[in-house]
């Protein structure tokens, strides 16, 4: 029988259903509630097969932070194809029909979080950007001395009533860090309640603090915590405006009665934390992958974001999934902006699509996947250049899931 791939057009009920055979999970019906307030159905693609829904992708409208800038790029979200279809090329042409309609609306960028992360790099997805996933001991809490954490307040607040604070706050951070994206009022509730992402595990209802200085909110952080053995704070996020909220934050969440240890499974690589600890081995990182991205217009996506230094390049870029990315590209830019064209110059540096979605943020560097043969250099000396020119001055960072 021929599967047809389309728009889905139909209800909720109908798509949970297959969601729960393709992801065997077993989500709550306040998890799957929270899934549905965020549900785009216009950008649903299904596969049917005789009518019965067997594959799917669907995305998020996001504005997405890059270097120097914002772009609007599709989230994608609810991957999954039966267990009974699999194998049959059906995911694969959801991910074509996905991009393409993606292109035509003129979103230069995906981006997605990877449940089985080798599944995504044959479309041209690169991971392009990391976090760390911590577990500090009680024990191994003190932190070095930081000036002005005596200025700072830490109080508790209900989630729902500091939500337009904090989400304000949260927002304004997303503007200047590469990887984020701006959470309207549907992902403002999806990140305060309970979603598949979520960590249920014998854990409290979500809790609250904000840090103050004279009144003026200067961070927050959201986290939960399970009296299991050992008892645990799990945090789910941590935003401040500055070192000394951070570590007045920080001093709270690794210093709870009556529980032993503090988890995060989203920390930036860069984060002052790790710094901070006077027991250099205490938080036991664990280097996570983030978000995934795909280019799905070069031009487009590369003009889009600055460049720390002058950046003048032909690059070649071989992309099988999406041909008219193909070819060579004149990026020329600096830390005001850029322009990137098709051309029929001799590319400086070769490179295949996925390489380029793995350094569009800002990390880890052309050089190093040249280190590793991934990038083809032409011209001599064009590849250090090129490097420097992405490498953003903030690590990207994913610190919402979806």
């Amino acid at each position: 029988m021929t599967i047809e791939i389309g728009v889905y057009g139909g209800e909720w009920d109908e798509l949970r259903g297959m969601i729960d055979l393709a992801f065997s999970a077993p989500w709550s019906e306040a998890q799957l509630e929270t899934e549905r307030r965020a549900w785009e159905p216009a950008r649903s693609i299904v596969a049917r097969d005789g009518g019965q829904v067997v594959g799917h992708t669907g995305a998020f409208s996001f504005e997405f932070s890059v270097p120097g800038g914002q772009v609007a790029a599709g989230g994608v979200t609810m991957v999954g194809v039966v267990s009974t279809h699999r194998r049959r090329g059906i995911l694969r042409d959801l991910m074509r029909r996905q991009l393409t309609d993606l292109y035509e609306a003129g979103e230069p960028l995906a981006v997605l979080t990877a449940s089985e992360p080798v599944i995504y790099g044959r479309f041209g997805y690169g991971l392009a950007s990391d976090h760390q996933e911590i577990t500090i001991k009680k024990s191994s809490r003190e932190l070095r001395k930081v000036a002005g954490v005596e200025d700072v307040q830490v109080r508790f607040a209900d989630p729902q009533e500091s939500l337009a604070r904090t989400a304000a706050f949260r927002n304004a951070e997303a503007l200047t860090r590469p990887g984020m994206f701006q959470h309207n009022e549907n992902f403002q509730y999806y990140v305060t309640h309970d979603n598949v992402t979520t960590n249920l595990r014998g854990a409290s209802p979500l809790r609250c603090v904000l840090a103050e200085r004279d009144g003026e909110l200067v961070g927050y952080a959201h986290y939960r915590t399970r009296r299991t053995d050992k008892g645990f704070v799990d945090v789910t996020r941590v935003h401040s405006s500055d070192l000394a909220a951070h570590a007045a934050l920080w001093q709270f969440l690794l210093d709870p009665d009556l529980l032993g240890e503090t988890t995060y499974e989203q920390l930036p690589s860069d984060d002052p934390l790790l710094y901070l600890l006077v027991d250099p081995r205490a938080a036991h990182p664990t280097t996570l992958d983030g978000v995934w991205a795909r280019v799905i217009d070069v031009g487009k996506a590369l003009a889009a974001r600055t460049y720390s230094e002058d950046v003048d390049v032909v690059l070649g870029i071989e992309d099988d999934f999406l041909p008219w990315n193909a070819g060579s590209w004149h990026l020329v830019g600096n830390q005001s902006g850029a322009t990137c064209d098709k051309t029929e110059r001799t590319p400086d540096l070769v490179l295949g699509v996925r390489e380029l979605a793995t350094v569009y943020l800002g990390r880890p560097s052309l050089a190093l996947l040249g280190a590793a043969g991934l990038v083809e250099e032409k011209t001599e000396g064009a590849l250090q250049k090129a490097s420097r020119a992405f490498v953003s001055a903030r690590a990207p960072w994913l610190d919402t899931g979806f």
